[in-house]
């Protein structure tokens, strides 16, 4: 247990991601980003099980095929095996991007909450909380926020991003229209 000194007049203390993680709409976040990750391993899975099942198969007829044909197939699995790890690659850039869109639209919700119970508590100056390592909890508006941002929402609809794959770049026209 830690003894404190009395709180500055005027300074109090925040974390923004404690806020989110308290609140009901961060919950909401954290259980619907698992929902996504779920449905990305249960498609990632079941490709990755095709192809698994397929090298087996062709392992067992290797006795039986020519050359060029194992070696055929063997090069087709491996292209299919390839796509697998770009497409797995993919989905965890979209479940990022999901994420950071997510958080974004939880830090625009409580950002005017957070000015709110500043104002409230007639604040002079607000510190990070993560940026410091003791503070006296009387200080800290971070419950405030929390429950202002459970007034304010519980829960928003999304779905994960799609970041479609890079398009091949295109040489620019040779004469482009002057703006004007």
């Amino acid at each position: 247990a830690v003894t404190h000194g009395a709180p500055t007049p005027g300074l109090c203390i925040v974390s923004v991601e404690n806020a989110i993680g308290a609140s009901t709409v961060g919950k909401y976040v954290n259980t619907r980003l698992q929902q996504l990750v779920a449905q990305v391993n249960a498609e990632l899975n079941a490709e990755k099980t095709g192809i698994d099942n397929d090298a087996k198969a062709l392992d067992g007829q290797r006795a039986t095929l020519d050359q060029n044909t194992l070696e055929q197939r063997a090069a087709a699995l491996q292209v299919r095996a390839n796509a697998l790890q770009r497409k797995a690659q993919q989905r965890d850039r979209e479940i990022q991007a999901t994420e950071q869109k997510a958080i974004n639209r939880v830090g625009t919700e409580m950002e005017p909450l957070i000015r709110q119970a500043y104002q409230q508590k007639q604040c002079s100056m607000l510190i990070n909380r993560n940026s410091i390592i003791l503070g006296n909890p009387a200080s800290d508006i971070t419950p405030q926020v929390v429950t202002a941002l459970n007034a304010k929402i519980t829960q928003f609809a999304f779905d994960r991003e799609r970041l479609d794959a890079p398009a091949p770049t295109a040489a620019a026209p040779a004469a482009a229209a002057p703006r004007r």
